[in-house]
């Protein structure tokens, strides 16, 4: 809408006397200053028939505008990422209880160091004792069926002998525990699967258990792994086996050496970005679960779309610029961005194109503006 103008004419000694009164009433006031700040700067709208919503704004209306360029730009051969240390899950193994019963003592204690098939924790259970009675009593059926004179059908005793075994090593027995065994037992001691360190103690003595329950968990720091993410526009930077070097901020001066194992199949739609499993070796356990790590993977040297820092804003949780769409003409645009090593610069996943020109001048005044013209403003 354009305001109209209209000329108002008065006698020429009434408009003299208004001058002098008001120069005489306004002389020395800070009203005075107001007459000369420069006019607001207007933004209007413009909808096209096909394509985005543009503002009309005239560069001269906000003085300290100016333009940058979007540009490509080399990257590093070094691909710097963060991640997160965790346990590598095919070193951890669980003592799960397989009765139902009660815990009558333990033996080690949360960050205790195990050997592989350590005494841990003593379970009482009725079915321990019920599963020891058929299978001694199954030996001496084959061990009697197995005298002269005496004759076994078809193996009948050594298969009741396998059979009975078999049920008290799903029942968590060893092998040399059953060897061991002279009379039935209510009470049988679980085992260490793996030498490592005790992460996990969930056994309290006299507690009751139940079948599935997790009781124990041990795990080794020999090698850890590293889950970082990569953003997708690196993805083709990255490939499984590919050496990487971690460092954290607890052991600034070390470098842990490992490759990637895995690449997830999945892009997280919110972060457009990739989850990578790293194997680091782990010398002397001084990687732990839950620290962080600054990860750096050798790369191929590739190209990147840049943008100046100066052209971005920030608000409800996305990145905007200013594109200059010519004649006086701007586009606002949803930007996403990742890091990059050169000073002042953001790199560019999506939303802009090499050679468009941004605005880097007054941006947030160019932002206001928008706003105003969309009625959000004052």
């Amino acid at each position: 809408m354009i305001a109209r103008k209209f000329r108002v004419t008065r006698p020429a000694s009434v408009c003299l006397a208004i001058v002098v009164l008001a120069v005489a009433g306004c002389k020395g006031s800070p009203a005075a200053s107001v007459a000369h700040e420069p006019s607001q700067a207007i933004a209007q709208l413009v909808q096209q028939a096909s394509g985005p919503e543009l503002m009309k704004l005239d560069q001269k209306d906000v003085p300290g505008m100016r333009f940058a360029a979007v540009t490509q730009v080399e990257l590093p051969a070094v691909l710097e990422t963060s991640g997160q240390i965790t346990f590598d899950d095919r070193r951890v193994a669980s003592i799960v209880s397989r009765v139902t019963g009660r815990i009558d003592d333990t033996r080690v204690s949360l960050w205790d160091t195990v050997r592989r098939g350590e005494p841990i924790v003593s379970l009482y259970s009725p079915d321990f004792m019920t599963a020891q009675a058929e299978y001694l009593q199954a030996l001496s059926t084959s061990n009697l069926s197995a005298m002269p004179g005496i004759a076994d059908t078809g193996g009948l005793a050594s298969a009741m002998v396998s059979a009975a075994k078999r049920k008290l090593e799903l029942l968590g027995m060893r092998d040399s525990d059953i060897a061991a065994l002279k009379a039935p037992s209510p009470t049988v001691w679980m085992r260490a699967p793996i030498g490592g360190i005790v992460v996990d103690n969930k056994a309290i003595r006299g507690g009751a258990v139940n079948p599935g329950d997790v009781l124990f968990s041990v795990g080794t720091l020999d090698e850890v792994w590293v889950t970082a993410d990569v953003y997708e526009d690196d993805l083709a930077r990255v490939h499984e086996g590919q050496q990487l070097e971690a460092v954290t901020t607890a052991f600034p001066d070390q470098v842990f050496k490992g490759a990637i194992a895995k690449i997830s199949p999945n892009i997280d739609p919110n972060t457009h970005t990739a989850q990578i499993r790293c194997e680091v070796r782990n010398p002397g356990g001084k990687l732990k679960p839950q620290m962080l790590a600054r990860v750096r993977i050798l790369t191929p040297l590739r190209v990147a779309l840049v943008a100046p820092l100066d052209a971005l804003i920030f608000e409800s949780n996305s990145y905007f610029a200013y594109v200059d769409a010519g004649n006086g003409l701007f586009e606002q645009r949803k930007v996403l961005i990742a890091p990059c090593d050169r000073q002042g610069y953001a790199r560019v996943v999506s939303g802009l194109v090499a050679g468009e020109r941004v605005v880097i001048g007054e941006t947030i005044q160019v932002d206001e503006l928008w706003h105003r013209a969309h009625g959000e403003g004052s």
